[in-house]
């Protein structure tokens, strides 16, 4: 039982250690996390575009219920309209309905759909359901493994929830909008894969884009970002996201960066 147990472990840290270049910062793979897991994630993002600093806090908690399967659920703290307080949340589900597995290659396919809540006054053109906004979005993911490289691309569309008792006067109502990613990561280290407590080294770089389509706003973020994963259960993260280009005002999350940990328990779903 104890060589079973200690199989198993390696396998799951084999596995992690190969996709590590696809756990991306920013945006999400159309991979999911090992069958039967648990993760729990805390997130701190501070923006700067703001008069002074402001920031969000999300802790997280993902199912990994199958390979094929996955969900998060997420709460947002945050100090945007004065004191520190509890913004809303949001579960997020992501479905893989394609998988096509070569020789340290693979490409992954999955539908995702999202539904939040928030109680922010509603301002912004930009539609941000992690905090800003109540609303739901429906989108596709595409990743293409290839060796150390990971590349993957993103498309959503989201709809808010106008809530009229929240709307401030004579400031743009947010409606729908299209968002759009496209994500490379790349495993620097270790070079040559020896055991599952090795530690990982990533690099990212990440393009963030959204268009509203009734007024044609749009923006264009570029996201880089380092990550380390230790054990092959705790991963952190470091990122730092900023506008490239863009004609959409008012938008909370230009100028941001973003910190992570996120800590993974293994074959404890039954």
């Amino acid at each position: 039982m104890k060589k079973i147990l200690i199989m198993a472990l390696i396998f799951i840290g084999a596995n992690i250690n190969l996709f590590a270049q696809e756990l991306y910062v920013f945006t999400e793979p159309a991979s999911n996390m090992p069958t039967k897991s648990i993760g729990v994630r805390l997130t701190n993002e501070g923006m700067f575009n703001n008069p002074g600093f402001v920031s969000r806090t999300i802790p997280e908690v993902m199912f990994g219920f199958n390979k094929n399967l996955m969900a998060h659920a997420q709460a947002f703290l945050s100090d945007m309209d004065g004191k520190y307080r509890l913004e809303g949340g949001s579960l997020y589900a992501k479905y893989r309905f394609l998988s096509i597995d070569e020789a340290q290659s693979h490409f992954r396919a999955a539908a995702f759909g999202r539904i939040s809540t928030s109680n922010r006054p509603t301002f912004t053109r930009d539609i941000n359901l992690e905090g800003d906004n109540s609303g739901a979005q429906a989108g596709l993911i595409f990743t293409q493994l290839l060796h150390k490289l990971a590349l993957s691309a993103t498309l959503g569309y989201a709809h808010s929830f106008n809530k009229s008792d929240r709307q401030i006067t004579g400031m743009p109502r947010p409606n729908n909008m299209f968002s759009y990613s496209l994500s490379s990561g790349y495993l620097v280290l270790p070079f040559v894969y020896k055991n599952y407590k090795e530690p990982n080294f990533n690099v990212y770089f990440e393009i963030l884009g959204k268009t509203d389509p009734a007024s044609g706003e749009s923006y264009l973020d570029l996201a880089p970002a380092v990550q380390v994963i230790l054990n092959s259960s705790t991963r952190i993260d470091l990122g730092y996201r900023f506008q490239a280009t863009g004609n959409m005002a008012n938008r909370y999350l230009k100028n941001m960066y973003l910190l992570r940990a996120e800590f993974n328990f293994f074959n404890v779903l039954k």
